[in-house]
């Protein structure tokens, strides 16, 4: 398995958005919080989440190959369960279904990140220490906030264990701890 530093290598050589960027260092943050939560492997968990987008910018404009670019790039370079993880997070596109825990967890995750992130720039700071647990469940349960972010991608955490409470609060102390580095 490649290190996280290699990983950072491809990521910076796949992608030049800085907000794809950022968003693929959120989705490493919870799902490396996810993976210490439920006792599985925070390296895996991490780098999967960490490249989960790593095509984005080439296949923008065929939603119908991300993901399997990814996955052709990083097979060989992380396990299976994680390149797997990767076709399976845009499955209404891929032939991979999610059926394991990281599947269910990067899907999870991914979509999470963007409803934690909108939240933090609706508060007056327009930073993350602002936001509260209490407001985020709010959020969440508002459709007409963030309405692209698909509330019942985020609802899949609880097929990995997690009450949706406790992965919001878990989603949203991971972004917390990596403030600095996402610009919120």
């Amino acid at each position: 398995m490649i290190s996280r530093e290699e990983a950072l290598e491809l990521l910076n050589k796949y992608l030049r958005n800085e907000k794809l960027v950022k968003h693929s260092l959120a989705v490493e943050a919870i799902l490396r919080e996810m993976a210490k939560n439920l006792n599985e492997d925070e390296d895996l968990w991490g780098l999967t989440g960490l490249l989960h987008d790593l095509d984005y910018e080439y296949t923008k404009e065929e939603p119908e190959k991300h993901a399997i670019l990814s996955y052709q790039i990083l097979k060989g370079l992380i396990p299976d369960e994680g390149t797997n993880a990767i076709k399976a997070h845009n499955y209404k596109h891929t032939d991979q279904l999610p059926t394991t825990l990281l599947d269910k967890a990067l899907i999870a995750a991914d979509a999470v990140s963007g409803l934690i992130i909108a939240t933090a720039l609706i508060m007056p700071s327009k930073k993350l220490y602002e936001v509260k647990l209490d407001t985020l469940i709010n959020k969440f349960k508002d459709k007409s906030f963030a309405a692209g972010c698909d509330r019942k991608r985020i609802e899949l955490c609880e097929d990995t264990g997690l009450r949706l409470e406790d992965f919001l609060a878990l989603s949203l102390k991971a972004l917390k701890n990596i403030s600095d580095k996402i610009g919120l």
